[in-house]
């Protein structure tokens, strides 16, 4: 039995993981609803919507993926084990550029609804200025201070949800307007089929953050209970949102000859619909409201940016440990968590991405955005093609979360998905220069990269390279329950513990055993007060102890003969995937090494076992660990 040593510790529960799920995908919103609005005008609700079904399709590969995969990298640590080193690395590649962009894109936009939270404004060159001093300020943050990006992630959920809630509250309210959803839209002229066919791409840039997300199942308490249920709810939620803000922007500003929406508001579009709505508040209502979203908008961008930096961190870490990028990605620090190399260089990139697109192009946003889709859509496409290629070369793997509708091995949702992002991706090549030219460009430097560090380190281009604490065919172990026999003293306590602390690595639950053996001139039912009463304070402690480090521990009471078999019995009827057991140093210094119990359930147990032998001069005044009451 192998596994791979965490490094990455295991601290994210069920609410912390909604949180960051919704914060990541949610804060999107605040840039991309104005470039999806230039170009498919009063269709985007519509627009936005059907991305949205197309980004919660994708999400069941990825949720079956991180489930199945608890590693860090997402779609590039899936294609990695799917297929080969190669195509993982193209695939993590990739997502470098959507990091990039959103880090850029959202900086940029700081500025404005900072702005307009003062009731001032910003204009060009100094909103590049003032986005390179954001990410400049982020990272030496993140290098100076050890600060997980989920620590303030709750807080940060629950304003953004207050402001688009609030805006969709007062927006339908006050604005809302059939005629002027409708009024100047006519599918075909007004916008074109270009001008729809050309959206679609870039309505992918309103759903980022899932690879953030799948980036953190290394860190995930249950990754296969917790990851699904907080993906969805977050995408559901926010997809539902998305659809009505975009209802009340058009309502707001009509697509007649386009909408300001894509023009005037197109850096703070949030703000646009801020703007109507004081139209029909009183000052003393529609001043704080103004500040409240420009401050909460500031906010919000500043953390995706943030967080964005740590989802790169976290992919350079996962492709330097295999050897696909230089080893000094692979490392992590004290200080910064992710290495510090990888801060500085998103920083770096992305400040240099967002100077030169705002100095050589007249719509900077609009190229970051579709080289986003180009990006994206490849990552997505290769995910859901990965998770069914896993489906059958590593059938053995343990799926906590298995994605629906399936025929055979074949998932169908992974097949339609992979089939719609391809051809969206397609069409984004095909109707985008920022696509068709910039994204080959960045996947032939990532190759030159990847050749010159493979070649460093004379390893093949396809060659499986693991990390330093993996070990090659060895199936890294998979918990998701564990069964500790109570025992009285010490080694008993460093048992549950031990438990309590492989549960929490894991992402699994822990079954505490207390066995009161029953003399053979006794029936087993007869009256055992004292043992039921000392057996149920020792569950007790034992839920206790889980309860203190985000454990589940059940607890069951039997009666037996012989504490082996009892173990044994109930590790097959509970369906547990280990038992953890303690050898007192006693018996090494006996004929046998382990004592009879234990070797019993190494004998007979169904699942894995692992014994923990203390060694001499450690608990010595214990005589034979009791497993039991007697």
């Amino acid at each position: 039995m192998a596994r791979k040593l965490p490094r990455l510790q295991r601290v994210l529960d069920a609410p912390a993981l909604f949180s960051i799920a919704y914060g990541e995908i949610a804060s999107s919103i605040y840039f991309a609803l104005g470039i999806i609005a230039f170009h498919a005008l009063g269709f985007t609700p519509g627009v936005m919507l059907l991305t949205g079904v197309l980004f919660l399709l994708v999400s069941l590969s990825y949720a079956e993926g991180t489930a199945a995969i608890r590693e860090t990298g997402g779609a590039a640590t899936f294609v990695r084990i799917a297929f080969n080193d190669l195509w993982g690395f193209v695939t993590g590649w990739a997502l470098f550029l959507d990091y990039l962009i959103v880090i850029a894109l959202s900086a940029l936009y700081v500025p404005h609804y900072a702005a307009a939270a003062m009731f001032r404004s910003v204009r060009k060159p100094w909103d590049v200025v003032f986005g390179c001093a954001v990410i400049a300020g982020i990272a030496a943050f993140r290098l100076l201070r050890n600060r997980r990006i989920f620590r303030f992630a709750l807080v940060i959920a629950l304003v953004d949800l207050a402001t688009q809630m609030l805006l969709v509250l007062l927006g339908l309210a006050l604005l809302f307007s059939p005629h002027a959803l409708a009024q100047g839209t006519s599918l075909g002229s007004n916008p074109s089929w270009h001008s729809i066919v050309f959206a679609l791409p870039l309505a992918m840039l309103a759903y980022t953050g899932l690879e953030t997300v799948a980036n953190l199942s290394e860190e995930v308490r249950r990754p296969g209970r917790d990851l699904p249920r907080s993906v969805f709810s977050a995408i559901g939620l926010v997809v539902v949102l998305y659809a009505a803000i975009a209802v009340v922007a058009l309502s707001a500003f009509p697509a007649r000859h386009g909408t300001e929406l894509g023009s005037t508001w197109v850096k703070a579009p949030l703000m646009g619909i801020v703007a109507r709505l004081r139209d029909h508040l009183p000052n003393v209502l529609g001043v704080p409201l103004q500040i409240f979203v420009g401050t909460s908008g500031a906010l919000i961008l500043v953390t995706a940016a943030a967080t964005s930096i740590a989802g790169f961190g976290r992919l350079a870490y996962s492709l330097g440990e295999h050897g696909q990028l230089p080893r000094v990605f692979g490392r992590l620090s004290r200080r910064s968590v992710i290495a510090p190399q990888s801060i500085v260089a998103a920083s770096l990139i992305s400040m240099t991405l967002l100077v030169a697109t705002a100095a050589a192009l007249k719509h900077p946003v609009f190229f970051l955005a579709s080289l986003y889709s180009f990006g994206v859509l490849l990552a997505f496409t290769a995910a859901q093609l990965a998770v069914i290629k896993l489906r059958f070369s590593h059938p053995e793997k343990r799926r906590p979360y298995v994605v629906p509708l399936t025929v055979g091995r074949v998932p169908l949702p992974a097949v339609v998905g992979a089939f719609l992002t391809g051809v969206v991706w397609v069409l984004a090549l095909a109707t985008h220069a920022g696509a068709r030219y910039g994204g080959p460009v960045w996947l032939f430097a990532g190759l030159v990269l990847y050749v010159l560090v493979r070649r460093s380190r004379g390893e093949g281009l396809r060659e499986r390279v693991v990390s330093a604490d993996e070990h090659r065919d060895l199936t890294e172990a998979q918990y998701s329950s564990i069964l500790v026999p109570l025992k009285l003293g010490p080694i008993g306590e460093e048992m549950v513990a031990t438990a309590v602390k492989l549960a929490q690595e894991a992402g699994a639950s822990v079954w505490a055993l207390h066995v009161v053996r029953v003399p053979m001139e006794r029936a087993l039912e007869d009256a055992l007060a004292d043992e039921e009463e000392g057996a149920a304070a020792a569950l007790a402690e034992a839920r206790l102890l889980g309860a203190d480090h985000g454990v589940e521990v059940e607890g069951k009471t039997v009666r037996a003969r012989s504490i082996g078999d009892a173990i044994v019995s109930q590790a097959k009827e509970l369906g547990v995937d280990l038992i953890v057991l303690g050898s007192a140093p006693k018996w090494r210094r006996q004929s046998r090494f382990f004592s009879p119990t234990v070797e019993y359930v190494l004998k007979k147990a169904p699942c894995e076992v692992l014994v923990v032998a203390f060694p001499q001069g450690v608990l010595e005044e214990e005589e034979e660990p009791v497993y039991a009451s007697t």
